[in-house]
């Protein structure tokens, strides 16, 4: 399907919407790239379930604070290049730039999170250890027509949208697509690893002061809200199929959850999709560029955005955040690690509820996570980071594991 459209052109016909998407989200190549979105709920230091502050926020984050936060920020890249946003429950999030080095990227964002827990400590607040906020309800403290617009979509779904919004973070891995041959093996792979991984790397049980009985209760929200654009592109029974075809029909029959406009209300009607929109549902015709956004408020386990985002893990305490990223980085390292570990997660394919709900108590996820760790593992060295990081991956592995199997954090 190809797309010669630039950013900004009217789309009039359905298969210029098709083309521009599969032109943007598979980007073909090599595989040489690593970054991470690195996301955390943010607490007094004293009194944890105190109420976030944004201004005390946004006086700590200082030049660093994004324009959502403060309008007049210069939203300065920390000193190793990460770019700071904060997220509708205050939670912040460092975004890495693109490394070629997995042991570069650890250095950077190593670097750049000793920054900002340094911003954040003189201001007497501390990032959370978990993917749910275990302290407060969830509660408002960015404010901007996408979110309240969100927030207005969500809610005719029930409370889940909330609890996503305001109370949970989670940890992005972005990894190059592959080459034309490989992309598709990739994206399954990448899918069939997010069951197991999910119950190993769970640490979002207590929330709001209570155990909620999931292993992963942030995960739990985002499948409770609205599953057309929270559900996996990818199933067990379309292994076969196109990716770039999947993510194209994803996408376009996927509900608009806002639309950008003059003024604060960002809203639509209820039940207009993409594609409704091409076909004349709203006043004005789409642009590429509302596609662009569009696809933007799409969140499934693992998305494409030229690379794959890969969504489904929690966020992790501090510097353990290198493991699940090493893990990942080493099971899609090479071809025959890739298939044995695909081959692992057979009987746990698409078992995402069980994952969520039960963790590593599920004697299935449990068997597929014994094995897919131990390939990892067995192939961190080629993954170019140094001996003590490996190490440190083994003993945080060995350790979540551990935990999850006790169905604590």
């Amino acid at each position: 399907m190809p797309s010669d459209l630039d950013s900004g052109t009217i789309l009039r016909a359905m298969e210029d919407a098709e083309g521009y998407v599969a032109k943007i989200c598979f980007k073909t190549g090599p595989p040489a790239l690593t970054g991470v979105e690195l996301e955390w709920t943010v607490h007094d230091a004293a009194v944890p379930s105190r109420p976030l502050d944004p201004v005390r926020l946004r006086t700590a984050l200082g030049p660093y604070a994004p324009t959502t936060l403060d309008q007049h920020s210069p939203a300065q890249p920390l000193p190793r290049s990460g770019t700071v946003s904060v997220e509708p429950g205050g939670q912040v999030e460092i975004s890495t730039a693109p490394r070629r080095s997995l042991g570069e990227l650890h250095e950077s964002a190593s670097s750049d999170l000793a920054h900002l827990t340094e911003l954040l400590g003189t201001a007497g607040l501390v990032t959370g250890a978990t993917g749910i906020d275990p302290h407060r309800p969830p509660t408002p403290v960015v404010d901007t027509p996408r979110y309240r617009a969100m927030r207005c979509a969500f809610d005719r779904l029930g409370a889940a949208g909330r609890t996503m919004m305001y109370s949970t973070a989670g940890l992005q891995v972005c990894l190059d697509a592959g080459t034309a041959a490989d992309f598709a093996g990739r994206w399954a792979a990448a899918h069939a690893f997010g069951p197991p991984l999910l119950a190993a790397f769970g640490t979002a049980r207590r929330h709001a002061g209570r155990d909620t009985g999931w292993a992963s209760a942030r995960m739990a929200a985002w499948q409770f809200i609205d599953p057309a654009r929270t559900r996996p592109a990818w199933s067990p029974a379309s292994s076969s199929t196109d990716p770039v075809g999947a993510w194209v029909r994803y996408a376009l029959a996927a509900p608009l959850l806002c639309v950008r406009r003059d003024g604060a209300d960002w809203t639509v009607p209820p039940g207009i999709t993409f594609r409704d929109w091409l076909a004349g549902a709203l006043p004005r015709p789409p642009t590429t560029d509302d596609l662009d956004y569009h696809l933007s408020t799409l969140f499934p386990p693992v998305r494409p955005r030229g690379y794959l985002e890969i969504r489904y893990l929690d966020a992790q305490p501090g510097p353990e955040w290198i493991a699940p990223v090493g893990v990942l980085a080493a099971l899609l390292g090479d071809d025959r690690t890739r298939d044995a570990a695909q081959a692992a997660c057979e009987p746990v394919a698409g078992r995402w509820w069980n994952a969520a709900r039960h963790g590593l108590r599920d004697p299935l996820l449990a068997g597929a996570a014994d094995t897919l760790l131990d390939l990892a593992l067995r192939s961190l060295d080629r993954t170019g980071l140094p001996p003590a990081t490996r190490e440190e991956i083994t003993r945080i592995v060995a350790r979540r594991l551990a935990a999850a199997r006790k169905g604590s954090t």
